[in-house]
């Protein structure tokens, strides 16, 4: 039986656990994707483990954000908040066009610099599981390492955010 409380399969996120509802969908848990929303009519959710037969007895909104908070600690390799520096707290970024006919864009500096620190989280979670791999061999697991290394050097412009200098991002060295 599908409902709140089961395990599922989906072809798309993976495996996943019903822990809501909202309307006409489901609100699921995926581990390598967080949370979704997906319609209740879904014909291809694959049942892992039925939702419990008595009301109140499946997966509790507090055990997820528990078993991610989880997740975070084992796998972010410094889980303290990130700071943003002082001179940019309350600012705005612009994105003003080229073309003057066009409106520009305002956006919080603070949600910015949250999808930075995030793709930054999400850059070292990528790192460990490379070096954590069991088949891949040393060789592939370097070359693989290299691209990562890369990315964090494209986005060292970035760092001029950062309240503390050892949150920054680090590229290659030059020799």
């Amino acid at each position: 039986m599908i409902g709140i409380g089961a395990r599922i399969a989906h072809p798309k996120y993976g495996e996943g656990a019903i822990f809501g509802e909202s309307g006409t969908a489901w609100r699921i848990f995926f581990q390598e994707h967080g949370e979704k929303e997906l319609t209740k009519t879904y014909e291809s959710y694959e049942v892992i483990e039925a939702a419990p037969e008595e009301p109140g007895t499946g997966i509790e909104l507090e055990d997820v954000i528990a078993a991610v908070e989880n997740v975070f600690d084992q796998y972010l390799e410094s889980p303290d908040p990130v700071a943003l520096g002082d001179k940019w707290e309350g600012g705005t970024m612009e994105l003003k066009p080229a073309d003057d006919a066009l409106k520009s864009k305002e956006i919080p500096i603070e949600t910015f610099f949250h999808k930075i620190v995030m793709l930054r989280d999400r850059l070292r979670v990528l790192e460990q599981n490379i070096n954590s791999h069991d088949k891949l061999s040393d060789e592939e697991k370097v070359n693989l390492q290299q691209y990562v290394t890369r990315c964090y050097g494209s986005l060292t412009t970035f760092n001029v955010l950062f309240e503390r200098k050892e949150d920054w991002f680090k590229g290659e060295k030059k020799a």
